[in-house]
């Protein structure tokens, strides 16, 4: 199981660094999503529950924050 942990971390780390010549928004899902993903992960995997469950759940909403926070960065959200 840690060794699962540390793949998505490191997916996870790997993600954000491909986000370059996007706008805020698309940034911010893509980044938001992997982080998301990765803290999910992990807490279900401290918690002893379902670790898909947990990473989608967690990238879903990582994805959205991060999309929406972006938005606000490029001033297209009302």
């Amino acid at each position: 199981m840690r060794k699962a942990v540390t793949i998505v971390a490191v997916a996870a780390l790997l993600g954000t660094t491909a986000c370059t010549n996007q706008d805020n928004t698309t940034q911010g899902a893509l980044s938001g999503g992997a982080i998301g993903g990765a803290i999910g992960l992990a807490a279900t995997a401290v918690a002893g529950t379902s670790l898909v469950t947990g990473a989608i759940v967690g990238g879903a909403v990582g994805a959205a924050a991060g999309a929406y926070m972006g938005c606000q960065k490029d001033n297209r959200c009302k």
